[in-house]
Order: structure tokens, then sequence, then C-alpha cells
């Protein structure tokens, strides 16, 4: 067995278990002030989780600064597990949610940003509950290890190998040469897109409270609401409706483009493939969504629906963009069931749930710039076979990408669509028929959140068996953390010294 630094793995989750429990008061604030009744229950949760990280760091007081990629990889997994365990703790105290398979699966949807949830009646939980909800969906979309990686200095250590465990995919851009200041400018950025957010829905016409959650939720592409219909729920008030469009968009691109066009560098966010590819493929396939509503389905049907508002085009071309987006950055939330509008429909929105948002984003699923290289490596083999002698690379963003990125990429693709298969079949096994099976396996594997079938837009995950809510959230961290952070640590030779 290597030789592992323990001390800095329980030291840096340590910190972790403290920010945990920090942002938990804010969450017994919110309850203070809305006087739901359960302010106590959450300042103890809070006190608990603060004490167990405080005592972590204090154990490991006397570690050595160091982390090696076989840490970072540890500290990423058990991070994140641990971080869901100890986000259990406000639930079980103020018993908001009954039964540990259904706490551990609505934690871990929450912070990794699924937005599932076992719910049948959101809208009865305490305010405070709610708000911590929400809360570890925003904790986890960008990610608490990048968080932590943005306070290492001050205890000394770096953190270089803990943003490769945390970001593994193909995209290097970097805004700064220092990752801690990268951390530091990423979460100013999430933090600003929530706070504007917040405001401008607030103006649309959502209460305070509706407005923080639903900005959280959508900055992470998270997923989670606090009302029982979702956004059907404003459905009468469309410009609530493109506010998170626009803000799931910009959730669902890479942050780094973000910066570069506050900081005004607009060549470099036109020079990229991946977001205008990104961005083409929701234009193409909202258009698509948009001509089949218009011709064959009665918006009018859908109870939650007010198409007199703005007429039937409009109501037709909102749904199309806003469900398209939703399922594409995984950020999950429902204007309408669109399950129910043509059987066409459901295998397409089946479909999307596989292409996931850019690399550098809060979005699950595979990720465009990986569909987009495969595509591009997949056309140049018909070259290769009319010109089998010539060196054809496979371009992006004008430079030559490495084969051995593209074998990378491929890799992951297999291996995603391996533990695709493997989740439905375990699905079945549990009792699921073919369609709840390959649809829930392939929400929780994206990080999507509603699926198809019982568990679609009008569903809920309260009906799945206890070991379906353990398996389920397995495949939402396995999915979030890009598979190999995960599924290396199953490897013998991860365990066996060099």
């Amino acid at each position: 067995m290597p030789r592992f630094n323990f001390k800095v793995i329980l030291h840096i989750i340590g910190v972790l278990l403290l920010f945990n429990g920090g942002l938990m008061l804010l969450a017994a604030l919110v309850s203070w002030l809305m006087k739901d009744g359960v302010t106590f229950e959450i300042t103890l949760s809070s006190f608990l989780v603060m004490i167990l990280g405080g005592s972590m760091m204090l154990v490991s007081r006397n570690h050595e600064a160091q982390i090696q990629k076989r840490e970072g990889y540890l500290i990423v997994t058990m991070g994140w597990v641990l971080m869901t365990i100890t986000g259990m703790t406000p639930y079980f105290l103020t018993h908001s949610i009954e039964g540990l398979p259904s706490v551990f699966f609505e934690t871990m949807s929450g912070y990794t940003a699924t937005g599932s949830t076992i719910l049948t009646d959101i809208e009865s939980l305490p305010a405070g509950i709610l708000f911590w909800r929400s809360m570890t969906n925003w904790i986890g979309g960008m990610g608490i290890i990048v968080l932590a990686i943005a306070i290492l200095p001050l205890l000394g250590i770096g953190g270089m190998q803990l943003f490769t465990a945390e970001a593994p995919g193909p995209n290097s851009d970097k805004l700064h040469p220092r990752i801690t200041d990268t951390a530091k400018r990423l979460w100013l950025i999430y933090v600003s897109f929530t706070f504007i957010e917040t405001l401008l829905l607030t103006v649309a016409g959502m209460s305070l409270f509706d407005a923080v959650n639903h900005a959280m939720s959508t900055m992470s592409s998270g997923g989670f609401s606090t009302k029982n219909a979702s956004l059907a729920h404003w459905n009468h008030l469309p410009w609530i409706h493109y506010i998170i469009i626009v803000f799931m968009f910009l959730a669902g691109s890479n942050f780094v483009l973000s910066y570069f066009a506050l900081t005004g560098q607009f060549q470099k966010i036109l020079k990229d493939n991946e977001f205008f590819t990104f961005a083409n493929f929701i234009f193409v396939f909202s258009i698509i969504v948009f001509i089949v509503l218009f011709t064959q389905v009665d918006l009018a049907n859908d109870p939650f629906e007010h198409p007199e508002v703005w007429g039937k085009a409009e109501s037709s071309l909102r749904h199309a963009f806003f469900q398209v987006l939703a399922i594409v950055t995984t950020t999950g939330f429902v204007t309408a069931d669109y399950t129910a509008w043509t059987p066409f429909m459901t295998i397409f929105f089946f479909g999307l749930m596989f292409l996931g948002g850019s690399a550098g984003s809060t979005s699950g699923g595979i990720k465009v710039v990986r569909h987009l290289l495969m595509i591009k490596s997949g056309f140049l083999e018909f070259k290769k076979a009319l010109h089998p002698n010539a060196i054809i690379p496979t371009r992006y963003n004008g430079k030559v990408v490495d084969r051995e990125i593209i074998g990378n990429i491929l890799g992951f693709f297999i291996l995603y669509m391996i533990s695709f298969i493997i989740g439905s079949l375990v699905f079945g096994l549990m009792g699921l028929d073919f369609e709840n099976a390959i649809g829930v396996a392939a929400s929780a594997l994206g990080n999507v959140g509603p699926a198809i079938g019982d568990f679609g837009p009008t569903g809920n995950y309260s009906q799945l068996p206890s070991l379906g809510k353990y398996w389920s959230s397995f495949l939402m961290l396995l999915g979030r953390l890009e598979l190999f952070t995960v599924l290396i640590l199953f490897t013998p030779f991860f365990w066996k010294k060099n």
C-alpha cells in the first residue's frame, strides 16, 4: 500500500466541514427571520458539523503541506461523501425528511447539483430547511473543493492536484497562473451572477425568499425549487422564465468565458469552438421543440399553463428554450411535463440527457467539448479512409489536439455508457421497468433531475426502493466527479505501492 499523507487529507476535509457548518448558520438565520420554528435545530446542526470539522483540523494541525495525486482523488471523493453525510443533519434534527435512504438521496442530490427529490410536498417544509436544501445545490454547483483551494494558501498548502481531480475534463483554460487566484475569480463570478439573478427575479414578481433559492439553484445547475410545481408555478409570469433561461445559459457555459466577457476579452469568446457549438445546439434543439409544440401540442391543456398571456407562439417558444436548456445544462427545472407532449418529445429529451453543458461550467453530463472532439475525430476517419497516408490532425480552437486527449475522451465516453448500462441493469434488478430504469440511470449519472416514465417532470423519486436511492446517489456522485475521480479508487493499482 502506498504511503498516504493522511493528516493533510484529514485537515482539508476538516476545512470543508467547517465551511459546511458555517453555511448552515445562514440557513439558521433565514429560519429565524422567517419564524419557521426550526432555528434551534438548524443552529445545533451547524455547531455539531463545525465542531467535527474543527476537531479534524486540530488533530491534523502538524501535517506535511504536500498533496500528491492520490491524496487529491481521496480528498475530493471522501470530501464529497462527508459533506453529504454532515449535510443530512438539519433534515434529521428537524424531522423534515424521514428515513436514512431518503435523507441521503436528497442531500446527495443537492451537493451533486442533480435536483432529483423524494419530497411529495415541498411547500410544507420550513423556510430554513428549504433554504438549506437550495444551499446544498449552490455549494455543490461550483464545487466546495474549488472554494477550499481559494483558502488553502492560508493553511500553507498548494492545491493544483485538487483542481485537477475536481475538474478532470479536457479544458485546461486558466484565468490566472496561480490556481488559488483562479478559484477566487470563479467564485466571485459565481456569487455575482447569483446576486444579479436574485435581484432580477424579485423585480419580475418572485418573493425575495423564492428569488434567492431559485438563483442559487440556477447558477449551480441544480434545479431544487421551493414550489411543488417547480417553475410551472410562475407560468403566468413569463419574464421569470426568460430571466432563468438567460442564467441557465450562463451557468451552462464555461465560467472562464464569463470572466473574459467581464474583462472585455471578447475575441477569446468569439474564437471558442465549444461555446458556439453549445449555443448552436441550444438554438437548433429549441427550434425543433418549438415546431412540435406549435403544431402538435395544445398547451392550454396543461393545468399550469396560461397561453393567453402572450399567445401560443410565445408560449411554445418559451417552453421550448426553457426545457431544452433545463435538460442540456442539467438544471432540471420544469415549466411543463415534456413527456406528455408527444412520444417523439419524450425520446428527444431523453437523448438530451446525454449532452451536458460546457467544460468549466456547473453543468453535469458528458460535456459539449467531448461531443465536439468525438465528432471531429469521427469525420477525420472518413478523410483518412480516402487518404490513408495523409496526416490530418484534430483541431480545437485552432490548435492541434493531442491524440492522447482524444483517446482519453473516447475512453471517458465508453466508460460513461458502460456506467449507464450497468446503472440501468441494477435498477432493473430492483424491479423498475425498462423506461423507468433507463430514465433514472440517465438522469442520475448526468445530474439532470427529472427523468422519464414515473420519474418524469411531474413525478418524484419517493417510490424508489431504499437500495435504489443509495444506488442512484452513487451514480449522482460518479457523474458529478466525472467518473475517473471516483472509479480510480476501486482500482487495485491505486492502492499498490509504486
